[in-house]
């Protein structure tokens, strides 16, 4: 029998937003001595115990954080339920269980570089174009209510946050970013995949990686305030949170304007010199790079474009 977890926080309260997306907040029994206790972008594993199966033993997964790190009370987390789940056991099958008041597993120390510190540094002027698909947005409300805690009055204008999402429900904190648009001059502009099925949507369509088609890469440029041709690593440094498809969809079309992934094994693959800087940062739990570098079919097309567009540059 697999060994069981030992539940150390409580289920404070739970917001569903829809039956498959879930605000989660949790209360560790030990609060942190100080806070800020983590960097906006950092994660934390989540566990339950199987209560139907409970050979199975305990399930943890990581959890990308959605508060800020000065936020006192519980931690918030935006999880999706997994429909098609790969392991035996999966973790969003106990969670969605819970009410508030029960018991559950969190591991109380953060874990994560995909920060804003660990990748361009807190003073690096640069626009912070942020990607992210479905419920990858959390570390990137994090990083924006991080901003506001430390300054009500902050200006967000070099903060692009771009979520796409297959129906206008499912762009969760809609709301609260749309606040941030009128208060404090942040970049939003929510996208869903499935408009025919969203009645009375007016936005943006199409899977969030589109922004960066060459059609359409124009288009945002103007919006959040470039001249043609100025979405470059020069001025735009790329955060993305999402599934690989989004990530790989993301950085291809962004090599002809020489952005650059923080993954060596690609960057050696595509004969990137070592003193170019990474430009573009994704949350990866696996150390699988997310372009197929062993098919030379698939390399030798990608690396010709990156090496053009550098010699651009």
């Amino acid at each position: 029998m697999a060994k069981p977890l030992e539940y150390n926080a409580t289920l404070s309260e739970r917001i569903d937003v829809t039956d498959a997306l879930t605000i989660f907040k949790i209360a560790p029994d030990k609060q942190p001595d100080k806070r800020p206790w983590f960097v906006p972008g950092q994660y934390c594993v989540l566990g339950m115990n199987n209560a139907d199966k409970p050979e199975l033993g305990g399930v943890r997964r990581s959890m990308s954080i959605a508060s800020a790190p000065e936020d006192e009370g519980p931690t918030e987390f935006y999880v999706r339920w997994v429909a098609k789940p790969e392991s035996e056991n999966p973790l969003t099958h106990q969670l969605w269980k819970l009410k508030a008041g029960d018991r559950m597993y969190m591991r109380p120390v953060a874990a994560g570089v995909f920060t804003v510190p660990d990748t361009i540094g807190a003073d690096d002027p640069r626009i912070r174009v942020m990607v992210a698909a479905g419920t990858g947005s959390a570390p990137f409300v994090s990083m924006l209510r991080s901003e506001l805690r430390r300054d009500p009055n902050a200006d967000l204008s070099r903060w692009v946050l771009l979520h796409g999402a297959s129906y206008p429900a499912d762009l969760g904190y809609r709301d609260e970013l749309h606040a941030l648009v009128q208060n404090h001059k942040l970049h939003y502009f929510g996208t869903v995949s499935r408009p025919k099925e969203a009645h009375g949507w007016t936005g943006d369509v199409g899977r969030v990686e589109a922004y960066f088609e060459p059609a359409r890469l124009t288009d945002l440029e103007a919006r959040i305030g470039l001249l043609p041709g100025g979405f470059t690593p020069k001025n735009v440094v790329i955060y993305i949170c999402g599934l690989t498809g989004t990530i790989t969809g993301t950085i291809i079309p962004l090599f002809d304007r020489a952005f650059i992934p923080d993954f060596k094994r690609i960057r050696e693959a595509l004969g990137v010199p070592e003193d170019v800087k990474d430009s573009v940062f994704y949350e990866q739990y696996d150390t699988e790079p997310v372009i197929d570098i062993k098919d030379a079919a698939v390399v030798a097309p990608l690396r010709e474009r990156i090496q053009t567009a550098l010699a651009r540059v």
